[in-house]
């Protein structure tokens, strides 16, 4: 954990960052600003889900820490009733012993459900809301939010700012649009931006988002150099997606494809296998 208690004192820092159009930086843009001597990470999909434990659970996630400290990327749902709970799918029924809609269920018809594994195995966990999220992670690590089609970001970004988490929340967004408005929102906010080509960096770099509040998400495929080489020279750390096709392949050939990802310009590696992961990269 002590690169997490690192940035958590590094939270009184503010700087400068030429990459920022002259903005000062907060503790999260500092932690995130690229240097050539960065340490890499690993972020945990959907919490790092493991036999025993299912994703988008506190549970898990605190697993996972105690094995490795991890980036923690978590789905954001929003209940009939306006609560917002941490869920990827639109339906209950593939990760708890519930059924239907989330969007059309109360959240006390689903607060009492327990949580399955990635095995299909019903475990004693419950949903957790994004409040009990947010007061669990501060002091122990940095989300990565997704916030699901339908949920507004407004009141993602009001929770957020409730909690006092600005300074250890990542927003994920998927077009320019959305980073927009995350950023109106809150100028102080990290966005996680699909940039996969040289012509997206350019569209950000034009728009009124500080480079400093961007992580790069490159997408699911490795990427050649020469784009994390250009992220990397406008200050921006780059997250490599081996969830699914490079994960498996890691577990065919073996863990020792991860670090090669990160020789190769990548800083964050978004996997399903965070422990695995963060082992080979010698985390």
């Amino acid at each position: 954990m002590k690169e997490y208690i690192y940035f958590f004192l590094t939270l009184l820092l503010v700087i400068v960052f030429p990459g920022c159009r002259e903005k000062e930086l907060t503790g999260i843009q500092t932690y995130f600003a690229w240097t050539p001597d960065r340490t890499p990470m690993v972020s945990a999909h959907r919490g790092g889900p493991y036999p025993g434990y299912p994703e988008n659970c506190i549970e898990t996630f605190e697993y996972v820490l105690n094995h490795t400290d991890a980036l923690i990327e978590c789905d954001i749902a929003l209940s009939r009733d306006g609560v917002l709970l941490m869920m990827h799918d639109q339906t209950l029924d593939r990760t708890t012993n519930g059924s239907g809609q989330v969007s059309e269920q109360a959240w006390e018809q689903m607060k009492n459900l327990n949580l399955k594994d990635p095995e299909g195995n019903i475990t004693a966990f419950h949903i957790p809301t994004l409040e009990d999220v947010l007061q669990w992670a501060s002091g122990k690590c940095i989300l990565t939010l997704d916030v699901k089609q339908g949920v507004p970001f407004e009141m993602v970004v009001d929770l957020v700012e409730k909690h006092n988490a600005v300074d250890y929340s990542v927003i994920i967004t998927y077009t320019l649009d959305q980073a927009r408005m995350v950023y109106k929102l809150n100028t102080s906010l990290m966005l996680s931006v699909g940039i996969y080509t040289p012509d997206d960096l350019k569209r950000y770099k034009s728009s009124e988002i500080p480079l400093g509040n961007l992580i790069a998400f490159t997408g699911t495929a490795e990427k050649e150099q020469d784009l994390y080489d250009l992220l990397h020279e406008n200050g921006i750390y780059c997250i490599l997606g081996t969830l699914g096709n490079l994960d498996k392949r890691a577990e065919a050939r073996g863990d020792h494809i991860y670090p090669g990802f990160i020789e190769k310009g990548a800083d964050i590696l978004a996997t399903d296998r965070p422990i695995e992961a963060a082992i080979a990269i010698g985390r």
